[in-house]
């Protein structure tokens, strides 16, 4: 078939690690859209919403053993290895495509919908696992990331497969018009959208044969199973507050907040490398104002140069503390403070910051 006549081509990330409900996502919608960072920053930017509004409660505001508990407790958006939460999911589909996750088992969705044929799309997840289903071309496909290829499911046995899902413990999310923001790939073009291994011929796929179109069999072959999709870590550190009187966990929230900072190690900020100097780097920045920034350091720098950067490009921040988080998941750099950009893998990275 020339590829100017039109031939449906599905999208089939496969497990990388622990981030099945990356995949879920990308997979979904058909294209390499959500990367582990943007969910990460999603997750940050949650997990501050639930402190703020903690900080503004009636019973002691910062102080209040609530606040205190959910402070030791860290994340319950993101944990160590990766998992995100179902808000992040959601946020991610909202706020990039203005999509919709509904339990399919709300009353509004067959309401609204008649037969449950009519959703385009739908993501489950079970404690350890998230994927993803969709329509494309009028048949529906499994777009399971532990999986080699994707398959398919009948119109006919799509109920009888949710039910059988959510009998087994998953839960069931219906993802409506998918298709009217995230249209099925049918060119070159589109498949531009996704990482070209993951493409798979859909005519390929109905007649049993072909693969992915690089040829590639199983990238990720023994690379890891499914996630949590809680956001809950699986070490938490409210185990260790537990029993302690409101009194002691202040005292401990007060030495934790006396412990070295990056103010204590500062460096003059110098002048930017130019471009194709030896040992220039370049280093992606999302300032406290919500800016995107793209700054080059010598790979030799200390990372507090990265600190007194984000400062002068935040006017000092008005005598604030400036908390810089990279990687994935992401780690606050203050514990690499002392170490040259190089040597903490901060080199073309992307770097969040904001104020605390």
């Amino acid at each position: 078939m020339d590829d100017s006549e039109e031939e449906y081509w599905i999208y089939h990330e496969r497990q990388q690690a622990m981030l099945c409900g990356q995949h879920s996502l990308n997979n979904l919608v058909q294209a390499n859209t959500f990367s582990p960072d943007q969910l990460a920053e999603i997750a940050m930017q949650l997990d501050q919403m639930e402190l703020n509004v903690m900080a503004q409660n009636n019973e002691g505001g910062v102080r209040s053993k609530d606040y205190l508990n959910r402070l030791a407790e860290g994340s319950t958006n993101v944990d160590g290895s990766g998992n995100f939460s179902i808000q992040v999911l959601r946020s991610a589909l909202k706020n990039t495509y203005d999509l919709d996750m509904i339990n399919v088992r709300d009353a509004s969705v067959l309401n609204q919908f008649g037969d449950i044929t009519n959703i385009e799309g739908f993501i489950a997840h079970k404690d350890a696992h998230w994927f993803a289903i969709r329509n494309i071309n009028g048949r529906f496909w499994n777009l399971n990331s532990m999986e080699e290829r994707p398959s398919t499911i009948s119109h006919f046995d799509l109920a009888t497969k949710i039910a059988g899902y959510q009998n087994s413990g998953y839960i069931v999310f219906a993802v409506p018009f998918l298709s009217h923001q995230c249209p099925p790939c049918t060119s070159k073009a589109q498949r531009q959208r996704g990482l070209p291994e993951y493409w798979w011929k859909e005519v390929d796929l109905v007649q049993g044969k072909g693969n992915a179109i690089n040829g590639a069999t199983d990238p990720w072959r023994s690379v890891g199973s499914g996630m949590r999709l809680d956001g809950k870590s699986t070490i938490s550190n409210s185990s260790l507050i537990e029993g302690l009187t409101e009194e002691e966990m202040l005292q401990m929230a007060l030495a934790a907040s006396m412990e070295p900072t990056p103010a204590a190690v500062r460096v003059e900020l110098t002048a930017e490398p130019p471009a194709g100097s030896d040992g220039a780097v370049r280093i992606q920045f999302r300032l406290p104002d919500g800016r995107r920034a793209v700054r080059r350091f010598l790979i030799s720098d200390p990372v507090a140069m990265v600190y007194a950067y984000v400062e002068s490009e935040s006017n000092g921040g008005h005598g604030k503390e400036v908390e810089l988080r990279a990687g994935f998941p992401p780690r606050d750099l203050k514990s690499v403070v002392e170490m040259a950009i190089g040597d903490a893998s901060l080199a073309e990275q992307s770097v969040q910051c904001r104020f605390v």
